[in-house]
């Protein structure tokens, strides 16, 4: 496991990236009520937002059916008590005087109530009466909808885009209010009373019960969001208290784990590991004994076991290294590193350790256990796994001197990252790809089958970084 140092050519395996320098989720901090808060204002607004403008839509189509309802009901008023009235046969077959008589009563008493345009439509499609002269006597094709209000009287009205050929005269206003039912002659002849309506009160009438409805939607919920508030803002700080206890119970944990390991590796140094140095000098005196008494085979049996004493010796004093590394903290990194590769050379693999002081002094503690911690958990794979005659550690500035780079690389059987992380087989990748991610580093391993391995941690910019 591991790569060739930053001189080296690149190895045939490519980069995987395990940590992207991004904290997991386990390292994300929780929301301060602050930014909780101006997140629900945000939220709020944009729901208030999406609110008045269904409540605008609404209000519109409310009042366009208010508005053509008022106009069906106004057209029904002026046609009983205005056009029914002054209707004649006369007019009906063309007289002038008719005619004019008819048109001073729709001047005087139809168009003063808002009305565009009156047209009294003969069933054939002829236009009887127009106020704009120039319909007078054109012939067009009436609407199925038309020809029905003849057939079965009603009164129809809607909101007309007047796209027909008939409403040459009144497309200068947009929309207007069509309305149109059956008068009939004196002589009992069907006529289509027909009225354009402005569609402005429509306008109008949208902005009275927009604000009103607007107004009474927003004001609830600015209430419900102030009496929401403070019940939300207590339970963010309860959820705060609650996360700022378990990270001092965890704390308290990882300090009473500190101390257990130094408890426990006092006791071993004091206890059974000098009690083994004591018993391997007892060992070796015994050997030299049976060597003088002639009894060669007994001082070689004695000298065996006086080594396997001391790789004994050996391993515990490896393992108080991992269980407590106080060099880390008495002599520094680079000592509590060298430390780290104590089990590899004892098994014959050549171990080179190259810390750049610089970017050792620019390293702050966190920083510090995070390259140690590792470190150890690479050296402890290559021991494992890798089957390497040599490995190195390098910890360099990075990026122009803004990062700390740590390169872990050895020259053993590698493996296929591709197949560890898809069969999540690979303990030491999660182990490692965990510590990379709670200290929001970037962690990159590149390795094939019987290529090596090599490991990249690349540690966040540090405060008063170099230059």
């Amino acid at each position: 496991m591991g790569a060739e140092g930053t001189s080296s050519p690149a190895p045939a395996a490519g980069w995987v990236t395990l940590a992207d320098g991004q904290p997991g989720e386990r390292a994300q901090a929780l929301p301060t009520p602050g930014r909780t808060l101006a997140q629900l204002v945000i939220a709020a607004l944009i729901v208030l937002g999406l609110v008045l403008v269904g409540t605008s839509f609404a209000a519109s189509r409310l009042a366009e059916r208010e508005a053509v309802n008022d106009a069906a009901h106004t057209a029904n008023l002026l046609a009983q008590a205005v056009i029914q009235p002054a209707l004649t046969d006369a007019l009906v077959a063309g007289d002038p005087a008719a005619f004019a008589a008819f048109d001073r009563v729709v001047r005087d008493s139809v168009l003063p109530n808002n009305i565009v345009r009156v047209k009294l439509w003969h069933p054939d499609g002829t236009i009887v009466y127009a106020d704009e002269t120039r319909l007078v006597g054109q012939k067009f094709t009436l609407d199925p909808e038309q020809l029905e209000v003849l057939t079965v009287p009603q009164t129809r009205a809607e909101v007309s885009e007047l796209d027909r050929s008939e409403n040459e005269f009144e497309r200068y206003g947009g929309k207007l209010l069509e309305v149109y039912r059956p008068v009939w002659t004196p002589g009992g002849e069907a006529l289509l009373f027909e009225v354009y309506g402005a569609y402005a009160p429509v306008a109008e009438r949208t902005s009275d019960l927009w604000r009103g409805l607007a107004g009474l939607i927003a004001s609830s919920l600015l209430l419900l969001f102030v009496l929401m508030t403070p019940i939300l803002w207590k339970v963010l700080d309860r959820l705060g208290q609650a996360h700022a206890h378990r990270e001092d119970l965890l704390r308290r944990a990882v300090d009473a784990s500190d101390e257990e390991r130094r408890r426990i590796a006092a006791t071993l140094h004091d206890g059974p590991v000098q009690e083994l140095v004591a018993s391997s000098l007892v060992v070796a005196g015994a050997a030299e004994q049976a060597s003088s008494a002639g009894h060669a085979q007994l001082a070689d049996d004695i000298r065996e076991a006086g080594g396997t004493v001391r790789a004994s010796i050996a391993s515990l004093r490896s393992l108080l290294v991992d269980l407590y590394p106080d060099r880390l903290a008495d002599a520094g990194l680079a000592a509590a590193v060298d430390d780290l590769g104590g089990p590899l050379r004892s098994r014959g693999t050549t171990v080179t350790i190259d810390l750049d002081p610089v970017a050792v002094a620019q390293l702050d503690e966190e920083s510090t256990r995070l390259i140690y911690r590792v470190t150890r958990e690479c050296l402890r794979n290559v021991a494992k796994h890798a089957g390497a005659c040599t490995v190195s550690v390098t910890l360099a500035p990075a990026g122009q001197g803004r990062h700390t780079e740590l390169l872990i690389v050895d020259n053993g059987v590698g493996f296929d990252v591709a197949a560890s992380r898809a069969r999540h087989g690979h303990f030491g990748l999660r182990v490692l790809t965990d510590l990379a991610e709670g200290a929001g580093a970037v962690l990159q391993v590149a390795s094939a089958p019987g290529a090596g391995t090599r490991w990249r941690l690349l540690l966040p910019d540090q405060p008063g970084g170099m230059p």
